[in-house]
């Protein structure tokens, strides 16, 4: 099972949590295994359900404020039932001071206590996309990741076909890098790829006989983007001139990626053939058939309607 331990939500800075300690320090090596986390408020007045071990428990203002309207025995009570369960650790948001009776629980049970200033809603937001970066199902590909009119586009295809060139194109053209070389992909959910650059090479691009580029100091931060959903997979291949390949469009094809299918094109290469503006058409047209429309079937369409045309006047003709 993946998990991260405590410790890394304090010392991941870019995701900006601004979390400090206010108890537990010695127990930040606890491991979180649940992306989703649990706001404590249905727990605190009284509704019985199983919380996750390895679920991050959150306290804000709602919760303060029930307890503060609570008698002295019935917070006593309220504590006693919420330390009964495992937590990997206890966050209270908008900077509010823990309640003492909580505080000295926390420490018993050796459970880190941590707090943040950010409002609750705002909080959790930022907390899931830390965690879903790292506890969804996950993997790299050696390839290039662009967002061509809005489309993240995955290139595959062996070292040296040309991603890199066609994707330096792409950029020229006002299209936005996402990764080179080494694409990080993560899962959301059940149907939902999310691709972005290796930390140490981000935005970097190797050209054969230009050498290693940094996209973001060339053409500015327009031309770069941190994580992009992945909505097609555009494979490379050298052209054989004893291979069919696809004239028509009509059949889809996919590709798999950690179990979700993508839409994919198999795209010849050979010299002479602009994979640039194949791969910006292919766009458009992925954006047509995200709207419903696909222009091979309907040319299919009326194509049969014409065919069927005629054969009914043949018909008649003869008849007559």
């Amino acid at each position: 099972m993946e998990q991260v331990k405590v410790n890394k939500l304090l010392e991941e800075k870019s995701y900006h949590l601004e979390l400090k300690i206010l108890a537990g320090e010695d127990h930040l090596d606890q491991p979180i295994t649940q992306i989703a986390v649990h706001k404590l408020g249905l727990v605190l007045a009284g509704i019985s359900f199983q919380l996750e071990p390895g679920q991050i428990q959150i306290f804000g203002g709602t919760e303060h404020a029930y307890l503060e309207s609570l008698s002295e025995l019935e917070r006593a009570r309220t504590f006693d039932k919420l330390l009964s369960f495992e937590m990997p650790c206890l966050i209270i948001t908008r900077g509010l001071e823990p309640p003492p009776e909580l505080l000295r629980g926390l420490k018993r049970r050796g459970v880190a206590l941590l707090g943040t200033p950010i409002s609750t809603g705002e909080f959790i937001q930022r907390l899931t996309r830390l965690l879903e970066d790292h506890l969804s199902p996950n993997l790299s590909l050696h390839g290039v990741l662009m967002d061509v009119l809005g489309i993240g586009i995955l290139m595959l295809g062996q070292s040296g076909i040309g991603k890199s060139e066609t994707a330096l194109d792409l950029i020229i053209r006002g299209h936005q890098l996402v990764a080179d070389d080494i694409v990080q992909i993560n899962r959301r959910g059940d149907y939902t790829l999310v691709g972005t650059g290796n930390e140490m090479i981000k935005f970097h691009m190797e050209v054969r006989g230009l050498g290693i580029i940094n996209i973001k100091d060339l053409f500015g931060v327009s031309a770069i983007r941190e994580r992009k959903q992945i909505e097609m997979v555009i494979e490379l291949v050298e052209w054989d001139e004893g291979k069919e390949y696809d004239r028509l469009g009509l059949e889809d094809e996919s590709y798999t990626v950690l179990g979700v299918e993508i839409p994919h094109l198999t795209i010849p290469v050979r010299p002479g053939r602009n994979l640039t503006t194949i791969i910006e058409v292919a766009a458009r047209n992925q954006l047509l058939k995200m709207k419903g429309y696909y222009s091979a079937r309907d040319f299919q369409r009326r194509l049969l309607q014409e065919i069927a045309g005629e054969y009914t006047d043949a018909a008649r003709d003869e008849f007559e």
